[in-house]
């Protein structure tokens, strides 16, 4: 046989392997990673719930999900164990107050610029207001009731009876 034909098949089971190995690799992490899980540490299950270890078992752990609410999961259903500030950060809402060496990011560069703001809520020298409102065809075509004639009841709009 010549070597171009077997070329593709080569390739083709070199990939193969390559994938199973990688796949092979998360599964041992993960196995791993649910072995070292001891009472009260936290974790994330593969729903997306967090909750405290309080039992682990041979094949299930016992998770905490509300002061006093146990509940018994299979140990494949932990998607993560979480450290305890990570925990503490998503669950309770508690930040640490270390100082963090990232720089603050503006959220828009408007502060940035030099520029002063300027007040747009006051009346000075702003120009007139657009008018974005629909029109009626009446408006369009200069019939009578348009926006600066008179309503032929002689009624305004929000007063009783006005239609």
């Amino acid at each position: 046989m010549n070597l171009v034909t077997l070329l593709p098949f080569i390739v083709l089971i070199g990939a193969m392997f390559l994938m199973t190995r990688s796949a092979k690799k998360k599964q041992q992490a993960a196995a791993q990673m649910r072995d070292h899980m001891t009472p009260g540490t936290g974790v994330r299950t593969i729903g997306g719930m967090y909750a405290t270890v309080k039992e682990v078992g041979d094949d299930t752990v016992t998770l905490e999900v509300a002061p006093g609410v146990h509940a018994i999961y299979a140990k494949n259903a932990i998607g993560a164990v979480l450290e305890d500030a990570e925990y503490n950060r998503i669950v309770h809402g508690v930040v640490s107050d270390e100082p963090t060496d990232t720089p603050v990011v503006p959220d828009d560069a408007s502060s940035l610029t030099e520029a002063p703001k300027t007040d747009l809520a006051k009346d000075g020298d702003e120009s007139p207001k657009l008018d974005l409102g629909k029109k009626d065809a009446s408006d369009e075509d200069g019939s009578e009731n348009g926006p600066g004639d008179e309503p032929k009841d002689g009624k305004a709009d929000g007063e009783a009876g006005a239609k």
